[in-house]
């Protein structure tokens, strides 16, 4: 008795005397390991030979400051809705009175981290800022073998003061801008 009408015959094939010794399987497949031998190699000796990377490449964040040393950042929170992977976190807080040369505006973001084990490096936060405080480098994220390592806050992300600390974006902005 058939349940349904897909059955399917099923052919016991008995091999020739060639298929059962299966040196043309094992030829070919030496002919294989053979072309791999002599092909240029894809690895990069890193630290002594660096790879290019496209101008439009993703890499660190960095929290930019303005021309007088102040943070961009007013901590408004787009850049932590705008992340699919929910990588970053803040907490703002509010400028208090002698401290005009350290925040832009009124409220600062206290804290800022973000995780970047989350983070997929898809660059929405950069582009839901509506201040340009926050951008994505062509800088490489540092290996290390401890998961809290990988919360970069302040820190890591706000870029120093001094005019030869700074990162320097526009090569990145400006290739992506041709588009």
């Amino acid at each position: 008795m058939q349940l349904t009408n897909r059955s399917e015959v099923v052919v016991n094939k008995v091999m020739t005397f060639k298929e059962r010794l299966y040196f043309p399987a094992i030829i070919s497949g030496l002919v294989i390991t053979v072309k791999h031998l002599f092909k240029k190699r894809a690895t990069v000796k890193y630290p002594e030979e660096i790879r290019p990377v496209a101008p439009i490449y993703r890499g660190l964040h960095v929290l930019k400051r303005d021309e007088q040393g102040r943070e961009n950042c007013t901590a408004c929170g787009l850049c932590a809705v705008a992340c699919p992977a929910e990588a970053i976190t803040m907490t703002a807080a509010e400028r208090k009175k002698g401290e005009e040369h350290l925040y832009r505006e009124e409220k600062y973001a206290a804290v800022y981290e973000i995780n970047m084990l989350r983070c997929i490096f898809c660059g929405l936060c950069e582009e839901a800022c509506p201040k340009e405080a926050i951008f994505l480098t062509d800088r490489m994220l540092p290996s290390d073998m401890n998961r809290a390592n990988f919360i970069f806050g302040k820190d890591k992300l706000v870029e120093g003061v001094s005019n030869d600390s700074r990162i320097d974006i526009s090569k990145r902005t400006n290739a992506h801008r041709k588009d």
